[in-house]
């Protein structure tokens, strides 16, 4: 090949090179984007920072003790109750009201009367269980499982029997407390709802029905207001889903055109390497 050939080869090769990697960088700059955007609509929940609060203390419990809404359906907020395991007794107190945003009010919206975080032995684990399951109910230290018609219930000792209306539960059912922790629920992303292919025993329609005797602002809502609350935040995480899904998709299309564009630029460079090597 001539000095002329090589000369224009040698342009087109660096023109290639130039185009790809500008279009490696507009990709690079496509996925910072992304990323910033996905950075700025996270946020911490009143939760999070409860956990922050408590980190010092060994064993506590966040219980999503009551929940509300405005009429309008864009104000949300939460109340809770936590307990603080000492080694000679249990405190507890109730926070003021905590605005939430809607995502989260949806991702709880069962989860009323249900311990939602919890931090046992120094392991903090985010999961909707039942009030007492991860620390109380099942230890000795508190209380004992009974007998009762054929059937096996825990109790608490006297010094502790106050915790059965503290969470508004009169009964703990020991095939309901085996079913959790033979399922491998605890410390996992699953909450606990009582056994499968059962309605749910534990949750917000337990806790707020009208046997339960319970006085909260969620449980004194009209039914149709409570209802109205709920489609929308449905709806609303529904469309959030797909919209992670579409995000996810677009991001895989641009991984793979990435690596497309790598390969092109490898070749480029294997190319250059041979037109190196002419006149040798």
């Amino acid at each position: 090949m001539n000095s002329t050939a090589k000369l224009v080869l040698g342009i087109i090769v660096l023109f290639f090179i130039v185009k790809t990697c500008g279009s490696c960088d507009s990709t690079s700059t496509r996925q910072q984007s992304s990323s910033s955007q996905v950075a700025k609509t996270w946020r911490k929940s009143p939760v999070d920072d409860l956990i922050k609060q408590l980190n010092d203390e060994p064993n506590f419990s966040i219980i999503l003790f009551d929940m509300d809404a405005n009429e309008s359906g864009n104000d949300y907020k939460h109340q809770y109750q936590i307990l603080i395991q000492k080694p000679d007794t249990v405190l507890e107190k109730k926070t003021d009201w905590k605005k939430v945003d809607e995502a989260f009010f949806s991702q709880h919206i069962n989860d009323m009367g249900m311990e939602i975080a919890s931090k046992k032995d120094g392991k903090v684990t985010k999961q909707a269980v039942p009030a007492g399951y991860n620390h109380y109910v099942g230890n000795e230290k508190y209380g004992r499982w009974e007998n009762h018609g054929g059937s096996s219930f825990w109790a608490f000792y006297g010094q502790y029997a106050f915790m059965s209306s503290m969470f508004n539960m009169m009964t703990y059912r020991r095939s309901y407390w085996d079913d959790y922790n033979r399922g491998g629920y605890y410390g996992g992303s699953r909450g606990y709802y009582g056994p499968r292919g059962s309605s749910p025993v534990y949750g917000t329609k337990s806790f707020t029905s009208s046997t339960s005797g319970n006085k909260s602002t969620w449980a004194n809502k009209p039914n149709t207001f409570k209802d109205r609350v709920r489609n929308k935040v449905s709806r609303s995480s529904n469309q959030s889903s797909r919209f992670s899904s579409t995000r996810s998709k677009s991001s895989s299309t641009v991984n793979k055109r990435t690596s497309r564009s790598s390969s092109r630029y490898k070749s480029s460079r294997t190319i250059r390497s041979r037109s190196g090597g002419f006149g040798k």
